[in-house]
């Protein structure tokens, strides 16, 4: 079985900072690739960032420029969340597209969610 485990989010002032992360347990091979993403009451899930095991990240137009994705030892995907508006408000979910077995096919798994509100 696979776990994704996040932690960070909270509270936090416009303009303010926080740092969201998440690490995956459990019978891994390899992550090609981690993410976040998140959903705002009465919206549809979208893509906030996600960050391939080469490196390459790719951001929402919205964070681009206040958001930064980073990968970390361990299976641990981190999420850097800086000049927050009150627009970023929203559960943020973990997400790693994994393979559980040398040369297996692909598994797409997600975290609990956790809450962001930016709010004065």
């Amino acid at each position: 079985q696979v776990q994704l485990v996040e932690s960070g989010g909270g509270l936090a002032q416009p303009g303010g900072s926080l740092r969201l992360s998440c690490v995956a347990s459990g019978s891994i091979f390899s992550i090609p690739s981690m993410g976040w993403y998140r959903q705002a009451p009465g919206k549809q899930r979208e893509l906030v960032a996600l960050i391939t095991s080469g490196g390459t990240s790719t951001y929402a137009d919205s964070v681009k420029g206040r958001f930064s994705i980073s990968r970390g030892n361990d299976n641990m995907v981190s999420l850097q969340m800086s000049s927050l508006k009150p627009e970023d408000t929203a559960v943020y979910y973990c997400n790693a597209v994994l393979r559980r077995v040398r040369d297996g096919p692909t598994y797409m798994y997600w975290g609990q969610g956790t809450q962001v509100t930016v709010s004065s």
